[in-house]
């Protein structure tokens, strides 16, 4: 994973192929570095630049779809300076030509970032209904699940994860009767630890989303109205709408069909260099350093430091300690995930004047170092404390 120092493309442009959250970053910081070279941004949708974590909450904060993007790839090309191509579709990359390929036409590149994104994981379901299980992965899937909404009183949620769990919360805020489906024994499952995952659960349940722990779905069968789901327990449900939140899969086919090294997402080093010269990766389609971290906050951190390397100032990505904030105000959640040596967890009682509260900590067993964190309820209250505590730790 090195820097090209044969290749003279100083009268080519900078490409950046996506314009979600990653793309449109990396495009901004570095022309804060860089205001003459040559920008070209390739989207294969709108080009509209909106917060894609505004999905899962639009109902509480009452916004329509069509005002949750900020700018459209007009306005997104003049503040940047660049060109920007919508519903253009990168067919190939030709890493030892410095080339890409977009609808036929063959393009030359100074440097090449890969902002792709990743797209919604799907698990095999029988039945006639399976087909019309929807995700939301972007804006245009937004409006669609909006429209299908507006006639709806009922939704099944496929997933317990982060997304799915904010839906939940959301759709319950806005009047829905909401049931969520899980294999795993509590929500968050692979955020919190069990006993938070279990007070977690409590106050989904206590504000009145119907869990489904424990369980898949085997099947989905339209009848009228509607849809009847068979878990797989035997048991059954019946929803006006199915909606599937059970994680992304980061898009990595144009990256592996170059030959660039795939190791669960684009495989970059700690620079955002690809195994392809001049060829970076970001966002959630890469795996910087054998790790996808499909958050808001890794994003903007890569993407300043990429913004660096592509102006000439080699810098590293260094991740700092990042909360992640679940946005549902039945229980709300803030969790630092433990490092790559994780520790052990230790729960200690909430308020007990507030219902649900947990705050859990944990440390390494050695070093007993603070590693992670995960507050629930009131207890979000120490997220700042802790926040300092664990940057304070050497």
């Amino acid at each position: 994973m090195t820097l090209n120092t044969q290749h003279d493309a100083t009268q080519e442009p900078m490409v950046i192929v996506g314009t979600g959250l990653a793309g449109y970053t990396v495009a901004r910081e570095w022309r804060k570095l860089d205001s003459e070279t040559p920008l070209l941004i390739v989207s294969r949708d709108d080009g509209r630049f909106y917060s894609k974590p505004a999905l899962s909450n639009a109902l509480a904060t009452r916004t329509a779809p069509h005002e949750i993007a900020r700018f459209d790839a007009a306005a997104m090309a003049q503040q940047l300076n660049a060109r920007v191509w919508t519903h253009r579709q990168v067919e190939r990359l030709v890493p030892e030509e410095h080339a890409i390929v977009v609808d036929g036409q063959r393009l030359r590149y100074r440097a090449l970032v890969l902002a792709t994104g990743a797209d919604p994981r799907r698990v095999p379901v029988e039945g006639d209904g399976a087909a019309d299980v929807l995700s939301v992965n972007d804006l245009g899937d937004y409006a669609r699940f909006r429209e299908r909404l507006a006639a709806c009183r009922s939704v099944a949620l496929l997933g317990a994860g982060l997304i799915g769990c904010e839906f939940a919360n959301d759709l319950l805020a806005a009047g829905y009767a909401v049931t969520l489906i899980d294999p795993a024994p509590a929500p968050l499952a692979r955020l919190l630890p069990a006993e938070a995952g279990e007070t977690f659960a409590r106050g989904l349940a206590a504000a009145g989303v119907d869990l489904r722990l424990e369980r898949g779905v085997q099947s989905i069968a339209k009848r009228e109205p509607g849809y009847r789901l068979t878990l797989s327990d035997g048991s059954t449900l019946d929803a006006d709408l199915v909606v599937s939140a059970i994680g992304l899969v980061p898009r990595t086919s144009l990256a592996s069909a170059a030959g660039l090294q795939i190791e669960g997402g684009i495989a970059t080093d700690a620079w955002c260099r690809t195994s392809a010269p001049d060829v970076y990766a970001l966002g959630d389609c890469a795996a910087i350093e054998g790790r996808v971290q499909p958050y808001v906050l890794p994003i903007m951190h890569a993407a300043r430091a990429l913004a660096q390397t592509l102006s000439g100032r080699l810098t590293r990505v260094d991740f700092p300690v990042m909360p992640i904030v679940v946005k549902t105000p039945a229980v709300p959640a803030v969790v630092v995930t433990p490092d790559r040596a994780p520790g052990r967890w230790r729960v200690e009682a909430g308020a007990p004047d507030s219902a649900h509260a947990l705050r859990a900590i944990c440390a390494d067993d050695a070093t007993q170092r603070m590693s992670g964190f995960a507050l629930l309820g009131a207890a979000t209250a120490d997220k700042a404390a802790l926040l300092k505590e664990m940057a304070s730790t050497p």
